[in-house]
């Protein structure tokens, strides 16, 4: 792997990258987008901010704008039997659709990703109404999953024409911004997904993880992590890894029957505080042994927080050159074994929980082996 990667690897120092500001949203495609509000707004603190369907004009689909600080989430779903969406959910179950990206200029930064080889979705759409002009286009990535340029500087709204405002308050949790969104891919198509994000948008790798990395007696995974070097979006990709057992990633691919998002990292400042009101509202998380804390600071060094609360919640902790972080992860929380989120605070770390890995992934083989799917 690591010599293909050398012989693969695309100078991107020849590449102008795409500016991107940042996450916009994550657009979920659900079978019930209504009953998915109550979920992330009673379960996960999510404002309900604005909404589209038949009241506002819209016939085929139905969506939920949902918000906590800079995270924004959309729930999308069907109205008719010939729905795409429909068709979606039916196939991949609840899962994420659409990564929107924060850009100056819409048309410009779709225009330079199909210029270089991207495949459009949709073609640059400007759409103005009283609340000002909104711009967005859409190419495709892995699986059937896109990416949205969204360009709103001159937008006021609530979210986008079409949508009216709704003011239905959640009990925040403390999530402030998307940290990084995860995808799955078929076996030996890592490279092939790398290799698109610094050819089109000009991106790096930021980290890689061989098996070595991420790994046990049963299984493992590779990843690559895929960032703009403003550090706004960071898009780990993961393949599987030959092992004794069925990885996680292969689960995954298993039940969406597809390549698609594995799981979206939300930061928050208090990760005590957060994870136990999430805790509180019936939001599972995945379990650590004890035995775990027993040598944490041995591992880790001193840490500001308390360890029978980090030991109590089953929040993992790793230290890095610059710091540590903070982090955990919920079960799926769908009814497939597909996504779920990740619940991580930084202090001064900028990676991603290398030491964590073998914990992590004991910790899923336990759920999949429950599920029968070891």
């Amino acid at each position: 792997m690591a010599s293909e990667t050398v012989e693969r690897q695309v100078d991107t120092t020849a590449v102008d990258e795409i500016p991107i500001e940042g996450f916009d949203f994550i657009e979920f495609y659900v079978g019930n987008a209504l009953q998915a509000s109550y979920y992330y707004n009673k379960g996960f603190g999510f404002d309900v901010v604005a909404y589209s369907g038949l009241e506002t004009g819209e016939r085929s689909r139905c969506s939920y704008v949902m918000r906590q600080n800079k995270v924004q989430v959309v729930l999308t779903s069907g109205l008719t039997p010939d729905s795409e969406i429909g068709k979606h959910v039916l196939q991949h179950g609840d899962g994420v659709k659409n990564i929107g990206l924060r850009v100056k200029d819409a048309r410009k930064a779709y225009e330079t990703a199909i210029a270089r080889g991207a495949q459009g979705v949709a073609e640059p759409k400007e759409v103005e109404d009283a609340d000002g002009k909104f711009v967005t286009a859409s190419i495709k990535t892995y699986g059937n999953t896109i990416h949205t340029f969204v360009q709103r500087r001159e937008y006021n709204g609530a979210f986008a024409p079409g949508f009216k405002a709704v003011s239905k308050k959640g009990e925040s949790t403390g999530l402030l911004i998307i940290d990084h969104v995860v995808g799955n891919v078929e076996t030996e198509k890592m490279m092939d997904w790398v290799e698109f994000y610094q050819r089109v948008f000009g991106f790096y790798v930021y980290q890689y993880f061989d098996a070595k990395d991420i790994s046990t007696q049963y299984s493992a995974l590779v990843s690559k992590v895929m960032a703009n070097k403003g550090g706004s979006i960071k898009l780990p990709i993961n393949e599987p890894f030959a092992g004794k057992r069925k990885s996680q990633i292969q689960e995954y691919l298993d039940y969406y029957t597809a390549p698609g998002v594995q799981h979206i990292a939300i930061s928050t400042a208090d990760i005590i505080s957060s994870v136990r009101e999430l805790k509180n509202r019936g939001i599972e998380f995945l379990t650590v042994p004890k035995s775990y804390y027993d040598a944490l600071t041995e591992r880790v060094g001193k840490i500001d927080e308390d360890l029978e609360s980090l030991a109590e919640l089953g929040i993992l902790v790793d230290r890095e050159s610059d710091g540590y972080l903070l982090q955990i992860f919920t079960k799926p929380v769908e009814d497939r074994p597909t996504l779920f989120f990740e619940v991580i605070q930084r202090k001064g770390a900028k990676g991603f929980g290398k030491g964590n890995f073998k914990a992590l992934f004991e910790s899923i083989e336990r759920e999949q082996a429950v599920r029968g799917n070891l």
